[in-house]
């Protein structure tokens, strides 16, 4: 027989592991989605709710299973089911992601949708099973108080699945998902709800029922995911930030490579031509800087550095006499560029910086000041938001030479761009001139479009920009007419620390199939 004390403390075991491991869940859940539908305010907004939806109904059925009559014997039994339930439908997400998502992605289905319908069928389950167990787990508790201190019991029960709570946020946070990765961090929780589901079922009758059904559970899971390749991380490196991955990319060329950042492709690099950049975007920046500078070795800042396409160029073409000084967040990135993309870290004119690119610009003396700053932190919907506000361009204007420029890709719809509009809204409080660039023939278009934006104190006079070297592009301003004339529209707001609502401003995007 087990003494009433040791019940007491398996019971507050329980309820801390359990719901440590169901709150671990929640936090790998963005990870595991990052490479499918990206990091953003609407991938979180879904998962939260969702895991917040399945507990909810786990605590009710809990609720229901553990009326006044169900004595200790049945208790442990049924949070048995439960944690063998939670251990099988934790397995399960690993191998219904690959599945969903390989019916989803081709749909044609908007993000949002997308994202909602991912969350739902891969948390929900997880969620609800773990729901399960608190409520009986208590009644369990307040069956062994032999003196009836009911409120006692049930304050150091909520109390203990909070505490639970917090410290699967921190350990998933700070050290599971850096040092075991998501797909891995699934598999340990899987194992640790499959051990507890043990250790309540021993001690029943029906316990060889039990654990032959959650064994032969896990085992199809374990069969139909290794089929699946389930059980394999998508990622090259999973860093505290993205999934970064780098493949060949024989479109392009022979000998070059591409690098995608949680689901969007980022860069691409090639090894035998450093100067030869294939993303439009980054070869407008290019084309424009040697039109505005000449031949003059840039001094530039880079907001974001992804695949270091352009600072490789640049440092390749300029050498010693470039100033480049690039921040990005994650040294992860850095990593796989180097060994991967072949960006030489410490080449001469090259200073790479791990820290937040704002913070850092805010951190330097009045002195360097630079001919260009190049925005490239945008991550498809997932928009750093205190990178484009007026704050920010005050600080970025500060930093600029006379004649220096900062420009800045922006994703947005071609028929209605509101965040674009509102970006330029913005920029023409701290800047003289702001104009807008895309490829030919995509102003005003239908779908995605990648702007351009470039912010100085002096306008150029072209109206199209034919690219000079490496492939053959062309880009178009957007009249400026026309321009000021939408940005003076309602709908269209200034962005600031206090108030940048970029998620609404792109639900035009957010919410297009054609996304």
């Amino acid at each position: 027989m087990i003494s009433p004390l040791l019940r007491q403390i398996l019971i507050a075991a329980a309820l801390f592991i359990s719901s440590a491991c169901g709150l671990i869940i929640e936090i790998v859940a963005g990870r595991l989605l990052a490479p499918y539908v990206g990091m953003s305010l609407y991938t979180w907004t879904a998962i939260i709710a969702v895991v917040l939806a399945g507990l909810s109904v786990g605590h009710w059925i809990g609720g229901l299973l553990a009326a006044p009559h169900v004595e200790t014997r049945i208790g442990a039994r049924r949070v048995g089911w439960a944690l063998a339930a939670s251990a099988v439908s934790c397995l399960a997400i690993l191998v219904l992601l690959r599945v969903v998502a390989s019916l989803l992605m081709p749909s044609g289905l908007a993000p949002i949708p997308v994202i909602i319908i991912l969350s739902t069928a891969l948390f929900f389950l997880p969620s609800l099973f773990v729901g399960i167990v608190s409520p009986i787990l208590t009644k369990l508790a307040l069956d062994d108080d032999k003196n009836r201190h009911s409120g006692k019991i049930i304050g150091r029960m909520y109390a203990l699945g909070t505490l639970g709570s917090i410290a699967g946020t921190l350990v998933a946070g700070y050290v599971l998902i850096s040092w075991l990765g998501s797909v891995d961090t699934v598999l340990l929780v899987a194992a640790v709800y499959a051990a507890l589901a043990v250790c309540f079922l021993l001690a029943d009758r029906f316990r060889m029922t039990a654990l032959a059904v959650t064994v032969l559970c896990l085992g199809g899971f374990g069969l139909w995911g290794n089929q699946l390749h389930a059980f394999s991380s998508p990622c090259d490196l999973e860093s505290d930030y993205f999934c970064i991955r780098v493949d060949a990319a024989p479109a392009f060329g022979p000998t070059a490579r591409l690098m995608a950042l949680d689901h969007l492709v980022h860069s691409i690099n090639d090894r035998a031509q450093p100067d030869l950049l294939y993303s439009p975007y980054i070869h407008f920046v290019d084309e424009y800087a040697k039109y505005r500078l000449g031949n003059k070795a840039p001094a530039a800042y880079f907001i974001g550095g992804g695949g270091f396409s352009l600072p490789r160029a640049w440092a390749y073409q300029f050498g010693a006499r470039a100033n480049l000084v690039i921040a990005e967040i994650d040294p992860g990135v850095t990593r796989v560029a180097a060994d991967r993309l072949w960006l030489e870290p410490h080449a001469p004119g090259l200073r790479i910086v791990h820290r937040d690119a704002r913070a850092y610009l805010q951190s330097l003396s009045a002195e360097p000041t630079f001919d260009v700053i190049f925005g490239d932190a945008f991550h498809d919907i997932a928009i750093p938001q205190h990178l484009v506000t007026r704050e920010f361009h005050d600080e970025i204007a500060r930093r600029l030479n006379p004649d220096g420029f900062y420009a800045i890709n922006a994703v947005d719809t071609g028929r209605n761009p509101l965040f674009l509009m509102s970006l330029v809204k913005t920029l023409y409080q701290s800047f003289h001139s702001v104009e807008v660039w895309a490829e030919r023939g995509e102003i005003n278009g239908q779908g995605r479009v990648t702007f351009l934006v470039i912010a100085s104190n002096r306008s150029i006079e072209k109206s199209v920009l034919i690219a000079r070297r490496g492939l053959e592009r062309s880009w178009e301003r957007w009249p400026e007419g026309d321009l000021k004339a939408r940005i003076g529209t309602a709908g269209v707001i200034l962005l600031s620390d206090d108030f940048a609502p970029v998620d609404r401003l792109m639900s035009d995007l957010l919410l297009s199939p054609e996304h």
